[in-house]
């Protein structure tokens, strides 16, 4: 008798879910009229990236889920007494941009520091502006350190030549003075700095790092990758407080670039903790992901032990299943294969080495040299670690700009993959500068996926000029492939790796269209540079879109719930200005973001969506809404091109493990 009750009930229970899925269906399906929505976009542009790249004039929202996406006459049915209806005017409502690969923290804290914005300067200029920041903090005098952050130093090499610490001794100050590149993988220190740091000519090289030398061995200033961290780590850390501004400066430049969910490619327990506080807060406007970096020295030592540390470190942070409101998920593990391909630092891994002039600037004679980059993890280390990665259920993430790292990344997947054959792991190498054409279709063959920073494939003074030579014009004809990778079938994502360069995600996409810059932007090179940077293929208007949308949540295991408009997503959505599928090839750049919105709220607007106060200043202190508006014209959010060690430098600077 009981087990026929029970039965029964189940056949109730049973028949009464599938009456209640049958109801939804109906009612999205055109059947009864269906509970009304929150929020209803009419009258738009809608470009869903689903898989037929579909366009729809109007979307409906219910609790932070996307309920409807179709025609305006169907949408009519979901619009009640208490929907807010926006009206679009014929604007392009997009996914919200997924940005696969940057660095927050570092990038808000730029906004704190003396700045060099990335411009063109000659040596002498570089120590005018330094001036005036320490003339301006006086008060800091005789040992209060200066961090100059920002400095474009190819541009800097292309218009005069390398600086050295000479150039800031010459300054009136005895301060010590540290500036980074905007590469992040060099820093330039004055005497007073290398003696604090006690460089000497007797001092080595360190793991994964070099100091620059004279004639007679003696440092120059110069500290390239992990020997910047010996200087580094004197500067005073942040407080608590400082890094809590730092990340609400960041979230508040997201907004404004229509950044909907981001991926901090180099973290660690600073990161966590601080997005944990602003989640807290209230102030969390995007969706966290974060990729705990992983050590040369600790995965030589210990592959097992340093995978399951990150594991313990991730499971501290890592909020689980995700929901329509912004949460932190840590499920990626980053490592830095090699430095970078410009020059002067080349010290990205090739297979063949850099050029070299013997001859004069006048009457070059460009010719190999004995240089063939970094790769700071062997395959000896690489392969057991990828394949402890490809064990533990965590995601690897490499930075990789030099064809032979990219080799030597993609034989350690394929070493995982064998070794540990259902792993679902989704490998991602980042950067990608230069491949050889040889390895193009083994991306898809093993399932890894390309992220590029669709930026860098405009002419500029760090890939252009003696990077150009450095790397001969057999690889500079293929620099930055992430067209020919999307040929060959590798799932190509994006991620602008701000602060490296100023956050522009508009002028990036353009650049992933056209494969040149824009001149009457900021962010580019003015007419000078404004042609292509090679003839390698670009990306069409869809697919740059789907990069920095659906294939970068795929990257975050997210393609279920973000990166499209479709009906049981997530409402992460952005309005364009301007139609980024109908305008010009030289308006591309020449856009913004209107209106963000996370999981049906809005965070960020523009005229004419705001309606009383911007829901910005909802998260920002007037003290960090201040550090915007100081940003020159053509740069509204644009907050400090390769971050090497973010978080490596937080390690010493900070005690992070």
């Amino acid at each position: 008798m009981l087990k026929a009750r029970r039965a029964r009930a189940r056949a109730l229970w049973g028949g009464l879910i599938v009456l209640t899925a049958a109801a939804v269906l109906v009612a999205g399906c055109g059947g009864a009229d269906p509970e009304p929505a929150d929020t209803v976009f009419n009258h738009g542009y809608v470009y869903t990236v689903d898989a037929s790249n579909s366009v729809k004039q109007a979307v409906a929202i219910r609790k932070g889920l996307v309920v409807y996406a179709g025609t305006d006459d169907g949408a009519k049915k979901f619009i009640g007494s208490a929907t807010k209806v926006i009206d679009l005017g014929g604007r392009m409502l997009m996914p919200g941009f997924v940005d696969g690969h940057l660095h927050p923290i570092g990038g808000g804290r730029a906004l704190l520091l003396c700045n060099l914005n990335y411009a063109t300067l000659t040596r002498a200029q570089m120590r005018t502006q330094i001036q005036a920041c320490l003339d301006a903090s006086s008060n800091k005098e005789p040992d209060g350190w200066l961090e100059v952050v920002n400095w474009a130093r190819q541009a800097t090499q292309s218009v005069d030549a390398d600086p050295d610490k000479s150039t800031l001794d010459a300054l009136s100050t005895s301060r010590p003075i540290l500036v980074r590149s905007s590469d992040f993988h060099s820093v330039l220190a004055n005497s007073r700095a290398l003696a604090l740091a006690g460089v000497t000519r007797n001092t080595p090289d360190p793991a994964g790092g070099s100091y620059a030398r004279d004639a007679q061995g003696n440092p120059t200033g110069i500290c390239e990758d992990t020997a910047s961290f010996a200087v580094a780590a004197l500067i005073p850390p942040d407080s608590d407080a400082d890094i809590l501004a730092q990340g609400r400066a960041a979230l508040d430049a997201m907004r404004r670039q229509g950044v909907t969910t981001f991926m901090d490619a180099a973290a660690g327990d600073t990161q966590g903790k601080t997005f944990s506080t602003l989640q807290k807060n209230g102030e969390l406007t995007a969706r966290g992901f974060f990729a705990i970096q992983l050590s040369v020295d600790n995965a030589t030592a210990d592959p097992v032990a340093t995978v399951a540390a990150a594991k313990a470190l991730a499971a501290k942070y890592d909020q689980g299943p995700s929901k329509a409101a912004p949460g932190i998920n840590f499920h990626n593990l980053k490592m830095f294969g090699d430095g970078v391909v410009n020059a002067p630092a080349d010290t990205g891994g090739l297979l063949t080495p850099y050029n070299m002039n013997i001859g004069t600037a006048n009457a070059p004679n460009w010719v190999p040299s004995t240089n063939s980059g970094k790769v700071y993890f062997s395959p000896a280390v690489l392969k057991p670690l990828m394949a402890e990665i490809a064990k533990s259920g965590m995601d690897p993430h490499v930075h990789a700009t030099g064809e032979r790292t990219v080799r030597q990344t993609l034989d350690a997947i394929e070493y995982a993959r064998q070794q540990v054959p259902n792993t679902s792991f989704r490998p991602v190498i980042a950067h990608n500068e230069t491949v050889d054409t040889a390895d193009y279709g083994r991306y898809k063959a093993l399932g890894v996926m390309a992220s590029f920073s669709f930026q860098w494939a405009q002419q500029a003074p760090y890939s252009t000029g003696e990077t150009e030579h450095h790397l001969g014009p057999d690889r500079f004809a293929r620099m930055e492939p992430f067209g020919s990778l999307h040929n060959a079938g590798a799932r190509v994502g994006y991620g602008s790796d701000w602060p490296i360069d100023p956050f522009d995600e508009m002028l990036a996409l353009k650049i992933g269209v056209t494969r040149s810059g824009d001149p009457t932007n900021p962010n580019s090179y003015g007419p000078d540079l404004a042609g292509k940077i090679n003839n390698d293929p670009a990306l069409s208007r869809q697919d740059a879109l789907r990069a920095i949308t659906m294939n970068s949540a795929y990257q975050l295991r997210m393609e279920d719930k973000i990166g499209s408009i479709e009906v049981g997503k997530y409402a992460d959505l952005i309005v364009l200005d301007k139609n980024f599928m109908q305008v010009p090839d030289d308006e591309l750049a020449r856009n913004k973001v209107l209106m963000t919105m996370v999981g049906g709220s809005v965070v960020w607007a523009l005229d004419p969506f705001v309606s009383g106060p911007n829901p910005s200043a909802n998260f920002m202190p007037q003290k960090a809404q201040s550090l915007n508006m100081g940003a020159s014209v053509g740069h509204e959010a644009s907050l400090p091109r390769h971050v090497m060690g973010w978080e490596i430098l937080r390690t010493l600077r900070q005690r992070i493990n």
